[in-house]
């Protein structure tokens, strides 16, 4: 089992910052893929940035250049740091952790205001 626990969410305008963290109960080696995903109202879940363990990266085209996905293995954590957000970023972003099964954290809430 892993538990994972989002944090950062938040009101912001657009332009502007934010970092969500994801802290895992299990240390990162035993996680093949790191990832954070969003879904907006009435809209499917989707990627918005992944990490291997290896440490390979990957982004959604809609956010590359402006979010970077990171770690910190000592805390277990991963972090997203979101910059020059739009109000289209607006979502629920969830934590996900893949060992291969997919484990999913409860969500924060980002809402980005025009």
């Amino acid at each position: 089992q892993v538990q994972l626990v989002e944090s950062g969410g938040g009101l912001v305008q657009a332009g502007g910052s934010l970092r969500l963290s994801c802290e895992a109960s299990v240390a990162m080696f035993s996680i093949n893929v790191m990832g954070w995903y969003r879904q907006a109202p009435g809209k499917q879940r989707e990627m918005v940035a992944t990490m291997s363990r290896g440490g390979t990266t990957n982004y959604a085209d809609s956010v590359k250049g402006r979010f970077t996905i990171s770690r910190d293995n000592a805390k277990n954590t991963v972090y997203l740091q979101m910059n020059s957000l739009k109000p289209e970023d607006t979502a629920v972003y969830y934590c996900n952790a893949y060992t291969p099964r997919s484990y999913w954290g409860q969500g924060t809430q980002v809402t980005v205001s025009s």
